[in-house]
C-alpha cells in the first residue's frame, strides 16, 4: 500500500453563495493540490462536510474530483457509519470506479465495545471490494479504538491496510506503532503530531493544513520519512501557528477561512457549521502575510 505513504489530503466541499457545490472551485482546488505535490487526496471525508451532503450533491463530488484527478494520484473515499448492515450493503453495491481505498470511521454515537469495532470492521472487510482504512477520531465518534484491536483488525482482516490515527494521543501512537504488522500504515490524523508520529515509525498523515499549505506539509513530511528531522521540525515550527489557528473554531471552519484569504474558495459552510469569527479570519490573514 505505498499509495498511501506521505501525505494524503483531506478535500473540502467548496459552496458558492446560495450554498449549492461550487465545482469549478473544487476542480482548481484539485488541481493546486497536486501540482503541489501531495500523494493523494480523500474525499468526502469530515473535512468535507459530507454530514450535510445528499446523494446526489456527494455523486457530484465524487464525479469532479475523479475527473479532474484524471487517474494523477491515488484517491480515498470516506464511507462509514454506525449502522454496519446498511453499510455492508453499501459496500456491495457501490460504485466505486476511479478509488483506490475506502476509509471508514469506528462507529459513532452507539458507542460500541472494543468487541463491537472489531466485529464491525471485520464484517466491511468481508464484503468491501477496496482496501479499507481506519479512522480512529475519539473527538467525534465518543470511542477509542485502542491499539489492540487496531492489531487485531490488521492481523485478522487481509484488506484492512492501515488506520488513520486522530486521538491526539502520541502515547497510544507509539504504542500503536509497535504493536500493529510491519507492512500495516499508521497514518496520522492530527496534524499537529504528524511529524512526531512519522519519526516514531508512521508512514504518513490524511491532512487539513496540507490543502492549504500543500507544498511545505509536504516537504515537511518527506523529510521526516527521509529520516531528517532537523529540516522537517524547521518547517513544522514554521506551520505550527497555522495549525492551531485552522482548528480553533472547528474544522472546516479554520481551513476553509484560510483558503478564502488566497483567493482559492469562497468562505461558505452549511449549518449547523458556521464561518470563523473576524478575529479568527484576521488571524489567519496575519499569519499568511508573515509566511514565506
Amino acid at each position: 500500500m505505498n499509495s498511501f505513504i506521505g501525505t494524503g489530503v483531506a478535500l473540502i466541499t467548496p459552496f458558492k453563495n446560495d450554498l449549492s457545490v461550487d465545482v469549478q472551485a473544487l476542480e482548481n482546488l484539485v488541481e493546486d493540490q497536486i501540482t503541489s505535490g501531495i500523494n493523494y487526496l480523500v474525499v468526502l471525508g469530515t473535512t468535507a462536510e459530507s454530514a450535510s451532503l445528499n446523494k446526489e450533491e456527494k455523486q457530484l463530488v465524487i464525479k469532479t474530483v475523479v475527473e479532474k484527478n484524471n487517474k494523477r494520484v491515488p484517491l480515498v473515499l470516506g464511507l462509514g457509519g454506525n449502522n454496519t448492515r446498511d453499510l455492508c450493503d453499501e459496500l456491495q453495491a457501490g460504485d466505486f470506479s476511479g478509488f483506490e481505498a475506502i476509509l471508514s470511521v469506528s462507529p459513532y454515537y452507539n458507542k460500541p465495545t472494543q468487541e463491537g469495532i472489531y466485529q464491525h470492521f471485520k464484517a466491511l472487510s468481508l464484503v468491501s471490494p477496496l482496501p479499507i482504512i481506519l479512522y480512529n477520531v475519539p473527538g467525534r465518534t465518543a470511542s477509542n479504538m485502542l491499539p489492540e484491536t487496531i492489531s487485531r483488525i490488521a492481523r485478522d482482516c487481509d484488506n484492512i491496510v492501515g488506520v488513520k490515527e486522530a486521538a491526539g494521543d502520541m502515547v497510544q501512537a507509539m504504542r500503536l506503532i509497535s504493536q500493529v504488522p510491519k507492512d500495516f500504515l499508521v497514518i496520522s490524523g492530527d496534524d499537529m503530531l504528524t511529524l512526531p508520529m512519522v519519526l516514531a515509525g508512521g508512514k504518513g498523515v490524511i491532512s487539513v493544513i496540507a490543502q492549504g499549505l500543500p507544498a511545505e506539509f509536504s516537504k515537511m513530511v518527506s523529510l521526516g520519512l527521509e529520516g531528517k528531522p532537523t529540516e522537517a521540525y524547521q518547517l513544522h515550527y514554521k506551520m505550527q501557528q497555522a495549525i492551531d489557528l485552522i482548528f480553533a473554531e472547528g474544522n472546516p471552519a479554520g481551513i476553509k477561512a484560510l483558503l478564502s484569504q488566497k483567493g482559492s474558495v469562497e468562505n461558505y459552510l452549511r449549518l449547523p457549521l458556521v464561518k470563523a469569527t473576524p478575529g479568527l479570519q484576521q488571524q489567519i490573514e496575519n499569519f499568511l502575510k508573515n509566511f514565506s
